[in-house]
């Protein structure tokens, strides 16, 4: 199977593993962006329906769209902290700016109509193809650590609106926005962490045993 080091390396990766906002313009390899969506492409999917698809992103007019549609619902969002002070600031903090600094934003989309009507799995429930495309976008996150690069998913935008900028047919879910790239400000805890948005949640408070709610 794997030796210590190959085991105690897969730990490394998911410990480290960052979202990040701050990139540099360095240009990423071809074969490096070819692993990180070989990675993805490699993940777990319920009924092997293989839901995602993969638009690669360099044009810096379609970066800057892209960003214009985040920043423009990350606003929008920014009303319901507004009552929580110092919330609402770190809310506001949080950069767009990387979706236009780094070189390649990914979006990645699912099809939820791959694979037809019958899907193994899909029928009893269907989010099971959005939850298919969450374990690619796992992959190609640890992918990216582990090639030394940074990776930033941005989560609010109008869907709609990256639908007409990439010109995604109405049926295909754009799941998410990943900007990559190098980054000389790798941070030692998650962002909101370090913000204290929010604490890590003690794993022994979350296991509950044969029943919801029996320690």
């Amino acid at each position: 199977m794997f030796s210590n080091e190959e085991r105690d390396s897969i730990y490394k990766v998911i410990y480290n593993r960052r979202d990040v906002r701050s990139f540099l313009s360095t240009p990423i390899p071809e074969d490096t962006i070819h692993n990180i969506l070989q990675a993805a492409h490699h993940a777990p999917s319920v009924g092997f329906m293989q839901p995602w698809n993969f638009i690669l992103v360099s044009s810096d007019e379609t970066k800057e769209k892209l960003a214009w549609a985040a920043e423009k619902e990350r606003r929008a969002l920014a009303i319901h902290y507004e009552d929580e002070g110092a919330k609402e600031t770190k809310f506001l903090g949080l950069k767009v700016e990387g979706l236009k600094e780094a070189p390649i934003t990914i979006c990645v989309t699912c099809d939820p109509t791959r694979g037809g009507s019958h899907v193994l799995g899909r029928n009893s429930i269907p989010e099971t193809d959005v939850l298919s495309t969450a374990c690619a976008i796992q992959n190609m996150w640890l992918a990216a650590c582990a090639e030394g690069l940074a990776m930033g998913w941005v989560s609010f935008y109008k869907k709609n609106d990256v639908r007409d900028i990439l010109e995604i047919p109405p049926h295909i879910d754009p799941i998410a926005l990943l900007s990559i790239g190098y980054t000389e400000n790798y941070p030692d805890k998650p962002i909101l962490e370090s913000a204290n948005w929010e604490k890590r949640r003690s794993l022994e408070n979350l296991i509950f045993e044969n029943k919801w709610g029996k320690n």
